[in-house]
């Protein structure tokens, strides 16, 4: 009978461990990265949000029964490096799926997108974001033409939101949709109940200069009366906004908001140009928030007529040209 000492008994253990254990290990990660349900193949929407860390979509996905380990799928996404390549948008998936395949799928597989309109977009800030969305390598179904858009969207109603926008869609899709989400959130008796004597159209273009004039939601109420009070007054808005509009893509500063100058103010022969025409301008400059729309319907009573903002973004207000003057040689 062969006999063996302790330390060879305890080595042979120890190896074993050391062999075995990867395996065993091996197979579990197989194990949790394997289909949940192999045959059920029944699809089920999976939305992924922007920003959404993987940490959060591994849970999701876990709690929809869509795959077996959360922590198991972080580090799948870990060795097959595509972090960073994750979509946001929404996906169609199914429980007989592996993980692999959904973390593919998550790269590629969006069948709407995520797509964020900040509000103070003109359309055509709006359409180059758009376009950016849809048009990347893997999406074959694009449609969505700049051009058209720019072309069909109606300033100042292309509400601003966050939206799910299908990977296929057109020009005319896309207006529509942002067009109804403005009539959902701006309601006809909300604009009805204005304190001012405007008109609807003349209520939103005052709210596109609100949202291109103001840094806080603060102070929307009372740039919105002053622009009132100067157009009481018969007082030329002399807005910066309206003459940048006009003068459209700046190439120098690669901005649809370049900068304006003094001599602009009297070259620049437009409509839009509230330093040359008195009273409002001939439409909205851009799409407002809901803040610039609310400010609008109910401008605050104030006794202001000129406002202007310093290098910090602080706000200085002025009854007359004289004070305003002073704010000038003050705080700019």
């Amino acid at each position: 009978m062969i006999k063996f000492s302790k330390k060879t008994i305890i080595f042979a253990v120890v190896f074993l461990l050391l062999v075995l254990t990867p395996v065993a290990l091996n197979q579990y990660y197989s194990y949790l990265l394997a289909p949940p349900a192999p045959k059920n193949q029944e699809e089920t929407l999976f939305i992924v949000t922007p920003g959404q860390p993987l940490e959060t979509i591994a849970q999701n996905l876990e709690k929809k029964k869509l795959i077996k380990s959360a922590f198991a799928f972080r580090l799948l996404i870990a060795q097959m490096g595509i972090g960073k390549s994750i979509q946001a948008g929404d996906f169609k998936m199914a429980p007989n799926m592996t993980a692999r395949d959904i973390a593919k799928e998550l790269t590629h597989g969006a069948i709407d997108i995520w797509v964020t309109l900040p509000e103070g977009l003109r359309v055509e800030e709006q359409a180059e974001r758009i376009e950016a969305k849809l048009k990347f390598g893997q999406n074959d179904q694009y449609k969505f033409d700049k051009k058209q858009y720019i072309k069909i969207a109606k300033e100042g109603y292309m509400f601003s939101d966050t939206y799910l926008i299908a990977k296929n869609a057109t020009a005319a899709d896309v207006a529509a949709r942002l067009s109804e989400t403005f009539s959902e959130k701006v309601e006809q008796s909300i604009l009805d109940k204005a304190k001012s004597e405007l008109s609807n159209e003349e209520i939103i273009t005052l709210a596109s200069l609100i949202e291109k004039e103001a840094k806080t939601s603060e102070e929307k109420p009372t740039i919105a009366g002053i622009i009132v009070n100067r157009l009481n007054a018969g007082i030329a808005l002399q807005i910066d906004a309206t003459v940048a509009y006009a003068k459209g893509y700046d190439s120098a500063k690669n901005s649809w908001w370049g900068e304006v100058t003094t001599d602009d103010y009297k070259t620049v022969k437009s409509p839009y140009n509230t330093y040359l025409k008195p009273g409002p301008p001939p439409g909205p400059i851009a799409n407002p928030g809901i803040d610039s729309i609310r400010a609008a319907l109910e401008p605050a009573d104030t006794p202001y007529l000129y406002y202007l903002h310093d290098s910090e973004g602080r706000i200085h207000y002025a009854k007359t040209i004289e004070e305003h003057n002073q704010n000038i040689q003050n705080f700019l």
